[in-house]
């Protein structure tokens, strides 16, 4: 793990034996990230999480955010059981997502500052820790700080022009992403995109790409079966569990700069009455419903009003489902067309 050291003096106010502490900056969505910690377990997740991505600079030179991660000591809880769902409280110009009394994340957007707290037991449960509490965590303070509008979905592109893909959960946003990856679009993100309202530069973190079993049927080539057959699987709070392929091994091109979006699709999990149309444009006054309907919490943040009027001037259309998804593929390079 490439990261800096220092020594600190003095005691841990959470418990925690004051050493070596570690420290290391990533540029991400934009922004300048300094994440430290004691502890190096934790700063292993970080680097899972954000090491060897494409920079993602904006036009203009982002802030930096500063995240510190502490670990505290073993609690009880029942072995290997779920840790809970994150509960989240704002207010006194803070944001918080409690799991419970040991594991929780406090944020400053004014600060630019973030506390993340975790227990030796969640080291058991990487995926929880670091989708939900890290990178809640770094997420929010980019969303915040900078004004981007954060979005559920996924982005794929060519030449710097970019496809926003919504729609609701098992609709096939991260199964079209990958079929877009292996057929040579540049990959933005499949799980979470941050969009400038006014430009509509989109950015996200190419870490991770989220697909089922079932999706491995329609890749011909084994080598990339492999790749993503031999991945870890994570388990949903849904229960739906999908290998969590990483991306930095060099299967497909990686956007290195935020895309400019030209257009929005909301990928159906219905067939198409016409397998050589699977595109259909949305009702221009139709628009801004759909979207606070598929992005309820987007639309809840500053910069939304401006981001569903510039996207509704760019066009958004609806995807369903071809014979096969290279079709949809296809349709997506029309758009960028």
């Amino acid at each position: 793990m490439a990261v800096s050291l220092r020594s600190d003096a003095g005691a841990d106010p959470f418990g925690e034996r004051c050493g070596q502490h570690l420290h290391v900056r990533r540029q991400l969505l934009g922004g300048r990230f300094r994440f430290e910690s004691t502890s190096e377990a934790l700063m292993q997740l970080v680097e899972s999480a954000y090491a060897g991505l494409p920079p993602q600079q904006l036009p203009m030179a982002g802030p930096e955010f500063r995240i510190e991660l502490r670990l505290l000591p073993h609690r009880q809880r029942a072995e290997h059981a779920e840790p809970p769902p994150v509960q989240t409280q704002s207010g006194a110009g803070l944001l918080s997502g409690v799991m419970d009394g040991s594991n929780y994340v406090v944020l400053s957007p004014a600060l630019r500052r973030g506390l993340v707290v975790a227990s030796q037991d969640m080291l058991s449960h990487p995926y929880h820790l670091r989708y939900e509490l890290i990178e809640f965590a770094a997420f929010t303070l980019a969303a915040r700080g900078m004004g981007l509008v954060p979005l559920h979905g996924a982005c794929v592109g060519r030449q710097g022009r970019g496809i926003l893909l919504l729609g609701g959960s098992g609709s096939g946003k991260s199964t079209l992403a990958m079929h877009g990856l292996l057929q040579g679009m540049e990959f933005l993100s499949e799980d979470a995109v941050f969009v400038q309202p006014e430009s509509l530069l989109a950015t996200g973190v190419a870490n991770y790409l989220h697909v089922q079993d079932d999706a491995l049927r329609f890749i011909e080539d084994g080598a990339t079966r492999h790749w993503i057959g031999r991945s870890p699987v994570i388990r949903r709070r849904s229960g739906v569990e999908k290998f969590e392929a990483d991306l930095r091994l060099g299967h497909g091109l990686l956007a290195d700069r935020p895309l400019q979006l030209v257009g929005a699709v909301f990928v159906s999990s219905e067939p198409a009455e016409d397998p050589a149309a699977l595109l259909s444009p949305i009702r221009a006054e139709d628009i801004a419903a759909r979207l606070r309907s598929d992005q309820p919490y987007a639309a809840t943040q500053p910069g939304w009003h401006r981001f569903g009027q510039r996207l509704a001037h760019v066009g958004v259309h609806e995807l369903r489902r071809g014979r096969h998804p290279r079709d949809s593929v296809d349709a997506l390079q029309s758009l960028l067309a």
